[in-house]
């Protein structure tokens, strides 16, 4: 059976340890302005907490980054999209193919919001099919339709069903696409990226607050001796778990900042590996997907709030892991 006497030995034991650790006063209860931390400042497992949450912080900067990238290009397309529609007139027989060309031509420029109108020639017409069909390719070998790009006014909008039965009703050959189908497939492929990204960030937001978790419960079982004798002397528990919580803040912050830091230089990288490789067919789909991979502000915007989303997450956690672990010790 262990004595009294040992007893208040080992009880004056680990008061003296934990006011040297935190910088208590020599009067129970008392602090001390020194500003000594109750967890040190550096060690392997803080190192290791930090390199884990600049990798989260990174891997979700990037996905915001390319979301962003996907998002801008996807609007640039769609504004061009809805700014055009094509006119097609095919061959038939009993039909002039050149007069039904000529007469869309003159409806659509004489049509209420339509800016501009090109028809292709023929020549141009059998160069667009080239690629496909092969050089030497006469236009009356195939009945190949002719196409009229008509580009609309920004500042009013067209009445595309009136145009369309317009259209159809002098040149039967003539069909109108306003592309509405393509706009509302990027569109969509649009919201389904940005909701994908935020899965991810989320997901990657959760992993860094459950790291936070454990590092600070194994903090706490290696403290645990010095935070008793904190509560033995009066200390309260928004002071224990604050001196946690700025730990953690600052290692998170130090993450967070480095990470963001990367994923930038990536993006930046990858515009400038992209910009060799412009006027190339892999190029101009890299650049059809992510645009010209610069950022836009709301993408310097969203990076930094990731950034300060994952600091605040991992010292709140911290914060909380602490108070309910101190409820467990009382």
């Amino acid at each position: 059976m262990v004595s009294l006497a040992a007893l208040r030995q080992r009880s004056d034991a680990l008061l003296r340890r934990g006011r040297d650790r935190i910088g208590l006063a020599a009067e129970p209860g008392g602090l001390s302005a020194s500003g000594a931390s109750l967890i040190p400042p550096s060690s392997i497992a803080g190192r290791a907490l930090a390199v884990i949450i600049a990798i989260m912080t990174f891997l979700g900067s990037l996905t915001v980054g390319g979301v962003e990238l996907v998002r801008g290009a996807a609007e640039d397309w769609t504004a061009s999209i809805v700014r055009e529609a094509t006119i097609q007139v095919r061959p038939i027989p009993g039909r002039d193919l050149a007069a039904d060309v000529t007469l869309a031509t003159e409806i659509a420029a004489r049509f209420p919001g339509v800016a501009d109108v090109s028809p292709y020639t023929a020549e141009e017409t059998r160069r667009m099919l080239e690629p496909w069909l092969g050089t030497g390719l006469g236009a009356e070998d195939l009945p190949i339709p002719r196409l009229i790009v008509v580009k609309l006014a920004d500042d009013r909008r067209t009445d595309m069903e009136r145009f369309r039965r317009t259209l159809t009703e002098a040149v039967p050959s003539a069909s109108l696409d306003d592309h509405r189908q393509w706009f509302d497939r990027l569109r969509a492929m649009a919201r389904a990226v940005v909701i994908a990204g935020l899965v991810i960030v989320s997901l990657m937001v959760a992993t860094t607050g459950l790291s936070v978790i454990f590092a600070t419960r194994a903090a706490v079982a290696t403290n645990r001796p010095v935070v008793e004798v904190l509560h033995f002397v009066g200390a309260r528990d928004a002071f224990i778990a604050g001196e946690f919580q700025r730990h953690f803040l600052w290692l998170a912050l130090k993450g967070s900042i480095a990470g963001a830091l990367g994923a930038l230089g990536a993006i930046h990288l990858a515009g400038l590996v992209a910009a060799r490789w412009r006027a190339t067919a892999g190029g101009d789909q890299i650049e059809a997907l992510f645009g010209s991979f610069a950022l836009t502000g709301s993408g310097y915007l969203w990076i930094a709030a990731l950034a300060a989303l994952v600091t605040a997450v991992a010292a709140l956690t911290s914060r909380q892991t602490v108070m309910r672990t101190l409820r467990e010790i009382d």
